[in-house]
């Protein structure tokens, strides 16, 4: 119990928005007075019940009504999972389709968040099948090595995509150990978005990614998003947004923090990133 009450201390405030739509919205502002746009997520993996799903689907929809009743700058981003992809595909599909058409019609933006590998290939499928074009945008992690033919493909397709590093654990025969192998296929990933796709987020904390990104791009004149996470560097993102780049924020909210805290202290290729920001000054 001392535990939790220390890590909520910790968190609260400061990765997480809070429990509520409202929690989230607030947060979403607070950014928003700096030129920073929020990228809102409910938290929720591993759903198993329809039930569930059906909550999950409720909260989206309330989440993409305040964004638009409160003129908020703000898109949303889900997980299939939270969705029903391990009940029944045919229900993640039909959740999906739901709520992007919903987002669509407040002209909100919706961002399909990447999982676990053994979930990147329905993950890619279903989203190149019902993503709407310009309107939503899909997840890639850099540490997986099978995301240069997963960028191939979806730049084909001129999707829209938002670079991370990746937060997951995979075998070694199919995902890179070490940071360093993780980096440099970042930047191996990034400079083939640069060379082929117009619109693209680079979803990073690491300081020399984002100054080789904001080179390239002087370059190439493309029309590229900085994203960070809630409480990790948000001084940087406002003198990034301050110099007239666009910048996003992550920011998760609801009842399922702790699992979210917890991926996030373990995560191994951002791990000192994470653990340094429990010491900084975060506020904006």
């Amino acid at each position: 119990m001392q535990w939790d009450a220390l890590l909520e201390k910790m968190i609260a405030g400061r990765w997480i928005a809070g429990i509520n739509t409202s929690d989230a919205i607030a947060a979403a502002k607070e950014f928003n007075r700096h030129r920073i746009t929020g990228i809102i997520n409910y938290l929720g993996e591993e759903i198993k019940s329809e039930d569930e799903v059906e909550s999950t689907v409720k909260k989206y929809m309330e989440v993409i009504d305040t964004i638009s009743s409160t003129h908020t700058s703000a898109d949303i981003s889900l997980k299939l999972s939270q969705l029903g992809q391990n009940i029944d595909e045919s229900l993640a599909r039909r959740t999906y389709k739901k709520i992007l058409s919903h987002a669509s019609s407040s002209n909100i933006f919706v961002w399909l968040d990447m999982e676990t590998y053994d979930k990147v290939e329905g993950t890619i499928d279903i989203f190149l099948d019902i993503g709407k074009k310009g309107k939503s945008g899909i997840c890639i992690q850099s540490y997986l090595k099978r995301s240069v033919s997963d960028i191939k493909r979806l730049s084909e397709e001129d999707a829209i995509v938002r670079l991370v590093k990746g937060a997951y654990n995979a075998p070694s025969s199919i995902a890179y150990s070490s940071r360093e192998l993780t980096t440099k296929n970042y930047y191996k990933l990034m400079d083939y978005l640069f060379r082929n796709l117009h619109r693209f987020t680079v979803a990073t904390h690491d300081k020399e990614i984002t100054l080789k990104a904001l080179r390239l791009n002087k370059e190439y004149k493309r029309d590229i998003t900085h994203a960070m996470l809630k409480g990790i560097h948000n001084q940087y993102a406002v003198e990034l947004a301050k110099s007239g780049e666009s910048v996003s924020i992550y920011i998760p909210f609801g009842e399922k923090w702790k699992e979210y805290a917890f991926r996030r202290i373990s995560e191994g290729s951002n791990m000192h990133l994470v653990i340094n920001s429990l010491f900084e000054n975060q506020r904006i």
